[in-house]
């Protein structure tokens, strides 16, 4: 491999990762799920999403919108509308978020089992030598 095609690897990896970063936390996730129904007001958003802070809400939307995932109209009232929409770009990040949502609740009990596995295991490690229960 040359160097060159290294140095574009590097740069694809890089923005593959601000993507990925972007729209796999918990609360871009959410919101585009939200947002999948149709427009919705900010104070909106914030009622329906359990343990979001109002600045935390911005920050995700905010970037959302920068990533061309989300769009904001302001409404000129009196006090100013505000709604959030998904663009065609975020619309088409609808079916892959679904997807991963219905994965991870079909799996919840298996994933549940596996972490209690591992804290069994981990637990028992480090316990003192001579207190541990003998394997056969």
């Amino acid at each position: 491999m040359t160097e060159e095609h290294h140095d574009l690897q590097s740069e694809s990896c890089r923005g593959v990762s601000r993507v990925l970063a972007r729209i796999g936390d918990k609360w871009s996730v959410l919101i585009v799920m939200m947002l999948a129904d149709g427009p919705r007001r900010f104070n909106e958003m914030k009622r329906m999403i359990d343990g979001i802070s109002q600045r935390m809400l911005t920050l995700t939307l905010r970037g959302l919108e920068r990533d061309g995932l989300v769009s904001r109209t302001v409404y000129p009232t009196i006090p100013p509308r505000v709604d959030y929409e998904l663009t065609p770009l975020g619309h088409s990040l609808r079916e892959p978020v679904m997807a991963l949502g219905q994965w991870a609740q079909a799996n919840l009990d298996h994933i549940a089992d596996a972490q209690a596995r591992f804290d069994r295991r981990t637990a028992a490690e480090s316990e003192p030598a001579g207190l541990r229960p003998v394997a056969y």
